[in-house]
C-alpha cells in the first residue's frame, strides 16, 4: 500500500515499547508523526533518536505525538534505547513500534526495493487530528533528517489548517516576505481597507500579510 497526502492513515495495532497501540484511533483529536528509521544501532539513527526526543517537548507543545517505527524487535529497540541512555545520556520518551515481521512497513509502503528490500526507508508521516496524511518525507539511508524542518513543517501545517493561509518558502524565513504568511483574498475583502488590517500585495494574485492577523 502506498499512501497519498489526505489519505486515512491505516488502522493497525502495534506493539510497542509503551505498549500497544491502535493507530490511529489512541490519537484521536491529536496530530502524531511516525517516523521510521532502517535499524536500531546504526550511527545515522541514532543521532536522529537523540534529536527526535530533545526536541519532542516543541512538538508536544503544539499537539503532536512522536511514534518510531524499523523492523527490529522489541527486545533490539529496549536494548538500543538502554544504549542510547548510558552513551549519550539521553532518554528515550516516545514508543517505538517492534515490527521484526515487517508487517507495519510493508502495509505503510515504506520498503522500497530500489533502496533496500530488507529495511524501511527513512520515512516521516505527519497525521492531523482527524487520522488523515498530511505529509511524507523519505530520505534514502545515508541522509539523516533534519528534525527542525520537520517541526517548521508541523506548524505550517498547523497554521495552514487553523488560519486558512499558506506558508512561503523558507518560512518563517522567507526572502521577500519575511515571517508574514500569504493567502486567497476573499470575494467580500475590500481592497481599501488593506493597510488598517495590515495586508499587503505584489499583486493581486500575490497577497500576504502577517500570521496573527
Amino acid at each position: 500500500m502506498k499512501l497519498s497526502l489526505r489519505d486515512k492513515f491505516p488502522e493497525l495495532k502495534v506493539e510497542t515499547t509503551k505498549g500497544t497501540i491502535n493507530l490511529p484511533n489512541d490519537y484521536k483529536g491529536k496530530w502524531f508523526i511516525l517516523f521510521s528509521h532502517p535499524a536500531d544501532f546504526t550511527p545515522v539513527c541514532t543521532t536522529e533518536f537523540v534529536s527526535f526526543q530533545k526536541k519532542k517537548k516543541q512538538f508536544n507543545e503544539l499537539g503532536v505525538e512522536l511514534i518510531g517505527l524499523s523492523v527490529d524487535s522489541l527486545e533490539s529497540h529496549n536494548n538500543w534505547i538502554k544504549w542510547i541512555k548510558e552513551n549519550i545520556h539521553v532518554q528515550i520518551e516516545f514508543p517505538v513500534i517492534d515490527d521484526e515481521n515487517r508487517k507495519v512497513a510493508e502495509t505503510l509502503g515504506l520498503i522500497h526495493p530500489n533502496e533496500d528490500d530488507t529495511y524501511a526507508v527513512r520515512a516521516v508521516i505527519i497525521v492531523d487530528h482527524n487520522g488523515k496524511v498530511r505529509t511524507m518525507l523519505e530520505y534514502p539511508k545515508e541522509i539523516g533528517r533534519n528534525v527542525d524542518e520537520i517541526l517548521r513543517t508541523v506548524k505550517a501545517l498547523k497554521m495552514a489548517s487553523i488560519k486558512k493561509v499558506f506558508s512561503p518558502a523558507n518560512w518563517p524565513h522567507n526572502e521577500i516576505i519575511g515571517d508574514k504568511v500569504l493567502f486567497h483574498r476573499g470575494e467580500e475583502d475590500d481592497p481599501s481597507l488593506d493597510k488598517e488590517r495590515g495586508i499587503y500585495s505584489l499583486s493581486d494574485w500575490f497577497i500576504y500579510k502577517n500570521m496573527d492577523e
